[in-house]
């Protein structure tokens, strides 16, 4: 990938291949500026100073935005462990897009090879290539710029989520924008919450974004080397109870690899899964239908410890 390409990146992503293997393991450091720039403004928040409403603005702009990746990036997109409709589809696809994790066709791609060769040579991002490479590596080369549309087929026919994909910038962009309005409004209609535009800015996208990064990418770097395995799976998948509470339910990860087309990953009522408790609210009020349940009989199949729960 030349500068020009890699510049032209930031705008418009394209499916752009590398010359040759070993270029493409390299780091691109002219496409990953914003990347960079992300992390180097998390430091305005020693001018901006903080306030209740920017904490709050914090949280929420985590959660909400880690409940759009773990239940419609991984679980809907990529999985296909429920349905919707096409509006709600494209909803939560901009949701998801404001998290800068780039668009959901190359989310949903990227994962789904990693499924099919799960911690072998063509992982992208197994643990088994080295910690920093499996956490972020991967995604910072050119090896895995492009989005592989033979993967996804069946959301590859949406232009809406297409053009996500191409302008995957364009969301996050206006994500912050809006952030920084509403600081604007509240520092002009309710000064006594001690807030601005700048706080908001920095507290709810910068702060917020970068931790969202880097606890979702820990699902790729630590959910296969730390925690427990219930099931004999061929990948190096596991269980973590700290890692499901950060990341909404992604901790169970062993469990998703045992059976990946189940909507809920805390297979028991032990197992905290924030992002099903909601998909299953949703599915009452009829956002979501069909949320996919795991069989009763893959609850015991490939048990390592081969211990009956009864608790389930």
């Amino acid at each position: 990938m030349s500068v020009k390409q890699s510049l032209a990146s930031w705008i418009a992503s394209e499916n752009l291949e590398s010359e040759d293997s070993i270029a493409e393991r390299r780091v691109d450091w002219i496409r990953i500026l914003p990347f960079i720039g992300l992390h180097l403004a998390c430091l305005g928040v020693f001018l901006v100073g903080v306030s209740w409403v920017a904490v709050a603005v914090f949280v929420a702009s985590y959660l909400v935005r880690m409940f759009a990746i773990t239940a419609f990036y991984h679980r809907y997109f990529a999985h296909k462990t429920f349905r919707v409709s096409r509006p709600v589809q494209f909803a939560f696809a901009l949701l998801g897009a404001s998290a800068t994790q780039r668009g959901p066709l190359w989310w949903a791609a990227h994962h789904r090879h990693h499924h099919k060769v799960s911690d072998r040579a063509d992982d992208p991002h197994s643990p088994r290539h080295g910690f920093w490479w499996s956490h972020m590596g991967w995604f910072l080369s050119r090896a895995h710029f492009a989005t592989d549309y033979r993967q996804i087929p069946d959301l590859a026919r949406f232009p809406e989520l297409r053009w996500l994909d191409r302008y995957d910038l364009a969301i996050p962009v206006l994500y912050a924008a809006s952030l920084f309005g509403l600081g604007v409004l509240l520092e002009r209609w309710a000064p006594g919450l001690g807030t601005n535009g700048w706080q908001i800015l920095v507290w709810g996208y910068f702060l917020s974004t970068v931790v969202l990064i880097h606890v979702t990418l820990t699902i790729n770097s630590l959910a296969h080397v730390w925690g427990k395995r219930r099931f004999e799976t061929t990948d190096d998948s596991r269980n973590n109870a700290l890692l499901a509470v950060l990341t909404l339910g992604e901790g169970w990860h062993n469990n998703h690899h045992h059976f990946p087309g189940s909507a809920r990953q805390g297979f028991y009522w032990w197992e905290i899964d924030i992002s099903y408790y909601v998909l299953w609210m949703f599915e009452r009020i009829g956002l979501v239908r069909d949320l996919k349940s795991v069989p009763p009989a893959m609850l015991q199949a490939r048990r390592i410890d081969r211990r009956i729960d009864r608790h389930s």
